[in-house]
């Protein structure tokens, strides 16, 4: 009697062994490279930190060389091991402050933000009455205004703590918060902006600035920026709301691309003292990350 071949069934169960150690091997080498990656990615970020640290510091010595002559604005580049950082400062005079502005010049920015004529100034009102003291012998009529709104909260009736506090004042358009906030600062100190530094949607908040007046003066600003008395009388009765001068508080933007493909945005807002041991103090820091390799990893 002849034996049953299985040859045939002990191959086909070898050859079924092998792909699934290869299914496994290719699993396992996906996990050993993803995790890898990530690793690549936190060192990154943990490095990122030290390059913004870097970037502050260099910052910091720039506007420290000579404080009667210290630029109220800056760029540098530098390089890290396998990071590249552009670096930018700017005093936070050149923003609009939210405690210290006059009605006049918020009205003026959101106009130029294109918020309707009567529009502006109502949102500037309501700005100036969240940030003022309740009067201790009148109703609250700002506070009614909220209730009757039906909002769980009063206005402040004290400074602005963080420019985002903005989008609960009671009546501006969340439109209107997105476009004002990258022009807006509370740690300027000023009711000034400084002409000098200021974005054109700054100046164009200056009252009596129409836009042949604005276009007037940044031409001026860009030809003689050395120029400021001039520059100023060019503003006609806005020069009282306007300054050549910085401020204690800057912004320093660091963007930093490494090797990689990884880039890191770190913005901080730094107050310079006039201690020698400590020579600034960090009053805001903000990362933003753009990692391309993810991105790029996503889409496969």
């Amino acid at each position: 009697m002849r034996r049953p071949n299985t040859d045939g069934f002990i191959l086909v169960a070898v050859l079924w062994i092998i792909a699934a150690l290869a299914t496994l091997a290719t699993i396992f080498s996906v996990y050993v490279i993803n995790t890898a990656t990530a690793f690549t990615v936190h060192d990154e970020r943990l490095q990122a930190e030290g390059c913004a640290r870097a970037a502050i510091e260099l910052a910091v010595y720039q506007l420290s060389i000579d404080p009667q002559t210290a630029p109220t604005r800056g760029r540098f580049l530098f390089r890290i091991g396998n990071a590249q950082v552009t670096t930018d400062f700017n005093s936070e005079s050149a923003r609009i402050d939210l405690n210290t502005a006059p009605k006049e010049l918020l009205a003026g920015l959101f106009a130029a933000l294109g918020a309707a004529p009567n529009d502006a100034p109502a949102y500037a009102d309501r700005i100036v009455a969240w940030r003022s003291p309740p009067a201790a012998d009148i109703a609250d009529n700002e506070a009614s205004l909220y209730r009757a709104a039906g909002v769980i909260y009063a206005p402040r009736g004290n400074q602005f703590p963080h420019t985002a506090e903005l989008g609960l004042v009671l009546g501006i358009p969340e439109v209107m918060v997105e476009r004002a906030l990258p022009f807006l600062t509370v740690y300027s100190g000023r009711p000034q902006i400084n002409i000098l530094d200021a974005a054109p949607q700054v100046i164009a908040a200056l009252p009596g600035m129409a836009p042949a007046r604005l276009q007037a003066v940044l031409a001026a600003r860009n030809a003689a920026p050395q120029d400021a008395q001039a520059l100023v009388a060019s503003l006609g009765a806005a020069q009282a709301l306007a300054t050549t001068q910085g401020s204690k508080s800057v912004r320093v933007t660091a963007r930093i691309a490494f090797d990689s493909g990884q880039r890191m945005t770190t913005e901080a807002v730094i107050f310079l003292t006039d201690n020698g041991t400590e020579p600034y103090r960090i009053l805001t820091w903000r990362d933003d990350i753009d990692d391309l390799q993810a991105d790029a990893r996503a889409t496969r």
